[in-house]
């Protein structure tokens, strides 16, 4: 009842008394800065002056006459220092909603509200109100906004940690922080790392004590992976609850704001990458430890790589964009973007189309698997062992130690030689050049003896065979094949051509000979005589080399 008649009061002396008269005489002229021509106009005035520190100013936003003109300029820059807090713990972004027309809000031409707080059972409108003045109107805080003040600092100002500290803190504000903010921020920063450290330790000891309680070593390395990201983590928690007690302006709180996220986000993608990781590693070590199939561990590592690669890609872009995503201009960047999504979609997928086509390429691999990562292939004329798999290329390990790179799309559309695909076991061929009386079974026993001694490592002792593999007009070619898995058939060729020809140096009657044989010189006969049939000496046997 008594605001309703505090408010019908008001009303009537805005409309029976014509006559104007001095607002917060005791505070003598405002400044030509002062700007009270709209709701909009006089918060944001208070709100820059008080952030600078220029309380004296901010009192001249507020309706002071209420108070004795002798105390209004104590008493006004301690009220406008105190509704500094207030709007900033409670209605940080409450001024831009404000009119920005000289009549203020159509609804009530007398005020405009910027919002309401309580305090247990009462509710206290905060309100600029049209007050009339010299010359005209202005908009200021109203009356029953300022006395309200006092109570409202009491339960949302900083409380005994405000009022307890040295004046000289509470002076000079600097980027709109008064020095026993700045001080409290650099305690809360101290404090959070120190705490940080703290806390990780206590929380990783403790899941690592109950890791411990299961039988696989999978949580284990996901304990390990926590060290770092959980430090962000409590670092954060540690900042935003530290500084919630300091009441930061708006724009500090915003940059805070901005660091938390931040420090969050990265803390999250950075553990989602670890987790990857050790979730590879391990599924893999399980594989191999149950599966002697060497051939199924070499495929599921090969898509354990490129899903991994696949899922890292996708976290630092998702990371990345949750980081833009936090800025207002970013974010209508984004918008934009999505409303002409159609356009941009075709615009960048033909640019991109390769890009794409090899990043599709690479994940159908990963699924087809016509290599995996340890196979041995012949690709480009080069014998090599498949070192790499990325999402777009994939490097073989040359014999010689060089690095072939080859865009992962060349495996899915040119032919290329996979020595591990099947199965385990290769035949090589040693081809031998011997005279027509070699000893062939001599031969045999020999390339026994050599593959059961010195090749033994070398030979999966499945074959081993000499054959006459061409007759030729001087020699005979023999071949002896061995058989062996693709990484050491080289190796064991060499070895057995080698060991074959100091055999056959020992016995050079079967090294290859080239025979000949002399014909006989015809008689010299007078001049007119001619060798009758019977005296001309025997023709040479067909095949047989002339001298």
């Amino acid at each position: 009842m008594r605001r309703a008649l505090t408010g019908l009061c008001v009303v009537l002396s805005f409309v029976l008394l014509p006559t104007a008269w001095a607002l917060n005489a005791g505070l003598g002229e405002p400044p030509a800065a002062v700007d009270r021509q709209t709701p909009y106009a006089a918060a944001k005035g208070f709100s820059d002056a008080v952030h600078k520190g220029d309380y004296a100013l901010g009192a001249h936003y507020l309706d002071l006459d209420y108070i004795p003109p002798s105390e209004q300029k104590e008493k006004g820059a301690q009220l406008a220092r105190r509704l500094k807090f207030v709007l900033d713990h409670k209605l940080p972004l409450a001024l831009t909603g404000l009119s920005k027309e000289p009549e203020g809000d159509p609804a009530g031409t007398l005020y405009d509200q910027i919002g309401v707080l309580s305090v247990g059972e009462d509710a206290f409108p905060i309100r600029l109100a049209h007050v009339r003045v010299e010359g005209g109107r202005v908009w200021v805080f109203g009356e029953s906004t300022v006395r309200s003040i006092d109570r409202l600092y009491e339960e949302y100002g900083p409380g005994v940690l405000g009022e307890s500290l040295p004046p000289v803190l509470f002076e000079k504000p600097v980027m709109g922080l008064e020095p026993w903010q700045w001080l409290g921020l650099l305690v809360t920063l101290a404090g959070g790392v120190l705490l940080c450290l703290v806390l990780e330790r206590v929380s990783l000891a403790v899941a690592a004590r109950l890791a411990k309680w299961t039988r696989i070593t999978w949580d284990d390395a996901l304990v390990s992976a926590g060290k770092g990201p959980l430090r962000l983590v409590y670092f954060a928690l540690l900042v935003a609850l530290g500084t919630s007690l300091l009441l930061l302006s708006p724009t500090a709180q915003y940059v805070k704001n901005r660091l938390v996220t931040t420090l969050i986000i990265i803390s999250v993608a950075w553990f989602i990458l670890r987790f990857l990781r050790v979730t590879a590693q391990f599924v893999q070590e399980s594989v191999t430890k149950e599966s002697k199939d060497a051939g199924r561990a070499r495929g599921l590592h090969t898509q354990l790589v490129v899903l991994r690669s696949v899922f890292e890609a996708a976290t630092y872009i998702i990371a990345a964009a949750l980081l833009l995503m936090q800025f207002e201009t970013v974010r209508n960047v984004g918008v934009s973007l999505l409303a002409s999504a159609g356009i941009a979609g075709l615009v960048i997928g033909l640019a991109a189309q390769k890009s794409i086509s090899s990043l599709l390429a690479g994940i159908q691999l990963s699924i087809t698997q016509p290599i995996r990562i340890g196979d041995t292939v012949i690709v480009e004329n080069e014998w090599g062992t498949v070192e790499e798999i990325t999402l777009t290329y994939v490097v073989v390990k040359a014999w010689d130690e060089r690095r072939l790179v080859i865009p992962i799309a060349q495996f899915l559309d040119k032919p290329f030689q996979n020595w591990s695909k099947g199965g385990r076991t290769m035949l090589g061929p040693v081809l031998l050049l011997v005279d027509f009386t070699t000893d062939l079974d001599a031969l045999r026993e020999e390339l026994r003896r050599i593959l059961e001694n010195e090749g033994k490592a070398l030979w999966d002792g499945k074959v081993a065979t000499v054959v006459v593999l061409e007759v030729l007009d001087r020699t005979l070619q023999v071949r002896a094949l061995v058989s062996s898995t693709p990484e050491d058939l080289f190796d064991l060729r060499c070895l057995v051509r080698e060991k074959m020809m100091a055999y056959l140096r020992s016995r050079p009657e079967w090294l290859p000979i080239t025979r000949t044989e002399p014909r006989p010189t015809p008689p010299q006969l007078p001049p007119g005589e001619q060798v009758t049939p019977s005296e001309q000496a025997p023709s040479a046997p067909p095949g047989t080399p002339r001298a």
